[in-house]
């Protein structure tokens, strides 16, 4: 009973103990007021941080304070400043601190609670500094292969200085006879170039610039005689501060070049007015007001040269559209058409004995493909070498595949103005044959099929051989790509007719290699596709097909004996080398990979006339 009453009556004093820490009437030692108090101050600072400015004090607050306003708090600001570093292995976060000179003594309750000037949150674009914080020195040096590569960006423009623009009234606002003058002054506000790194900058002015433009584009396609002497120069001025500037360095300069399958262009930001500016130069050099012998004054081998250097441009968009104009002023302008083939030569030539890198290729042979279908019969001899000595070298690059298609079809167009052109392309094609990219080589033989397309018999007959041997490595090929494109030959019905007309030279190059394939290869696909080229060679011509058989055997059968020779050599050197010195162990060479004696003999299956493959393929004849 004693022991429940002492029990009963501390419990008691922890009641009053905590209603009196309630009141702010307890009584604690120094050092713990000094940690209320460093709790309170940083739950100030978290506040005051999240809330807005001059909170609303409770009575709770204002306790605590009141509680701690004596000799505690003159040591509150000595003691946080000399704790402000990481204490006991803590990592502090750096906080502001109130210092408790500034506002003494609480305010009295109900009141507002005013806050101090150095309190007050920082204003929009202030620099906020924490004195706990070091900064970091300007000329910090990074180990190499430490620094993050810097994404370019896609304008180089030189940036006017006055971008403030004014928008101008329309042309359907001012009478005709001030369209004119209108004209020219919307054409002066295009020539204001923005930022458009920064997208928040001049919103306003790029706006009225864009409806300019658009003003200006429609202005020229839905009128006619509206374009006179005096705007020739402005429109080429406009044009020309708009769109020549220096294309920056590609993402990727050291590596492997742009691929549009797995890497990102680097889009245009300043496309909402690029764009523009083409669609309004197209419109007025395509218009029927255009007078070329006044353009030509301003479109000339300068703006030529500086239209050619934007085909680097990393955009897709902005490519298709000097694929466009450059078309067009080709067209319009009979002056600059020598100039710009000898021009684009230059950037094909820089391409393949250089850089290796221009994004532009596709697009300038896309062009070329066109004009080499306007060619006059017969061809130059310019023409010819631009052939032999520009289009040709086009197949070295490593960036073939971007550019491929445009390739072979300006090849094509050339075989089929002048035939007599085929031995030279189809052994320039053989010199430039891929030994180990089996992509490149799949696209060399999609290419030798599209000339067989367009090919005479004549001059198939001149180049059967070298292309047959040729053929004949990409059908035993072990990429099955490879194997399997060639294989597809045998699916066009112009290529099996001249290979009928030229079986005497054609089946002993190939039978060796579809013989192989036919119970070597990997792939069952290919299989089957030598069991079609096999098939053929059988129909067109038994008598041939056997023949080609009993020689490939005796061939295997004499590789046999030689190597029965050689070995018998080895043991004779070897027994004499015995004798000399018992006591040393000599290697034995390695035997050569070869067909058995009934392969090579060609008697698998007792079939002594040499049709080994035809029971393993399934085929009979005669």
């Amino acid at each position: 009973m004693k022991g429940f009453r002492q029990r009963l009556s501390r419990g008691k004093d922890g009641k009053s103990g905590s209603s009196k820490k309630k009141d702010g009437s307890g009584t604690d030692s120094p050092s713990k007021k000094e940690e209320k108090a460093e709790k309170k101050s940083e739950k100030s600072v978290l506040a005051s941080n999240s809330l807005p400015p001059a909170p609303n004090v409770g009575s709770s607050t204002g306790n605590s304070l009141a509680g701690s306003a004596n000799s505690s708090t003159s040591s509150l600001g000595s003691h946080t400043q000399q704790n402000a570093s990481p204490m006991s292995g803590r990592i502090l976060t750096p906080q502001l601190v109130i210092s408790p000179s500034t506002a003494p003594h609480p305010p009295p309750p109900g009141a507002a609670e005013t806050m101090p000037g150095d309190l007050q949150p920082p204003k929009a674009g202030s620099k906020v500094v924490f004195p706990g914080l070091q900064t970091t020195p300007k000329d910090v040096t990074f180990p190499e292969g430490v620094k993050t590569p810097k994404r370019q960006h896609s304008s180089r423009f030189d940036v006017s200085e006055k971008r403030e623009l004014e928008k101008l009234h329309g042309f359907h606002e001012v009478p005709p006879a001030r369209r004119p003058e209108l004209f020219l002054q919307k054409l002066d506000q295009c020539n204001v170039i923005f930022d458009f790194n920064d997208a928040a900058a001049d919103m306003k002015s790029k706006e009225i610039k864009r409806l300019a433009l658009h003003e200006l584009l429609d202005y020229v396609a839905n009128n006619r005689q509206v374009i006179s002497e005096q705007m020739y120069p402005k429109v080429v001025e406009m044009f020309a501060k708009n769109l020549f500037r220096p294309i920056p360095p590609p993402v990727n300069p050291v590596g492997d070049a742009f691929d549009p399958e797995e890497d990102e262009p680097v889009l245009e930001v300043a496309w909402p007015h690029i764009q523009v500016v083409y669609e309004f130069f197209l419109r007025f050099i395509e218009s029927q007001d255009f007078n070329t012998n006044i353009a030509k004054q301003y479109i000339d081998h300068g703006f030529v040269l500086q239209l050619l250097e934007l085909f680097d441009s990393e955009d897709p968009r902005e490519r298709d559209f000097l694929k466009t104009t450059l078309h067009r002023i080709y067209g319009k302008f009979l002056n600059l058409r020598s100039f710009i083939r000898r021009s684009i030569n230059n950037v094909f030539f820089q391409f393949v004995y250089e850089t290796e890198r221009f994004n532009g290729i596709a697009e300038l042979l896309e062009i070329l493909g066109s004009i080499i279908n306007g060619f006059a019969l017969p061809l130059k001899e310019e023409h010819k070498l631009f052939l032999t000595r520009v289009l040709l070298p086009l197949h070295k690059a490593k960036s073939l595949s971007m550019y491929h298609p445009q390739l072979a079809y300006c090849i094509v167009q050339f075989l089929e103005k002048d035939a007599a052109l085929t031995e030279e392309v189809v052994l320039g094609l053989l010199r430039y044959w891929p030994k180990v990219n089996s992509t490149k080589e799949v696209m060399f033989l999609n290419e030798v099929e599209d000339i067989f397309e367009v090919m005479d018999p004549a001059e198939f007959a001149k180049v059967q051989e070298p292309l047959f041997h040729q053929l004949a490595k990409s059908v035993a090929s072990p990429h099955f790509q490879v194997a399997e494109r060639a294989l597809y030959f045998w699916n066009n019905e112009y290529f099996c007719n001249l290979v009928s007309d030229n079986v005497e030279v054609i089946l002993p190059i190939m039978f060796a290699p579809l013989y192989e394939n036919s119970k070597g290869h990997w792939n069952r696909t290919i299989h089957g596709l030598v069991y079609n080229a096999m098939k053929l060679f059988m129909e067109i011509n038994p008598t041939l097909f056997d023949e080609c058989s009993a020689e490939y055997a005796a061939h295997q059968e004499g590789a046999e004996a030689r190597a029965q020779e050689r070995e018998s050599r080895w043991k004779t050197l070897e027994d004499n080398a015995k004798k000399l010195r018992p006591d040393v162990d000599l290697p034995r060479p390695a035997s050569p990979m070869m067909l058995t004696h009934d392969e090579a003999s060609g008697d698998l299956n007792g079939n002594p006339n040499g049709r080994a493959w035809a029971p393993h393929m399934g085929l009979t004849h005669g």
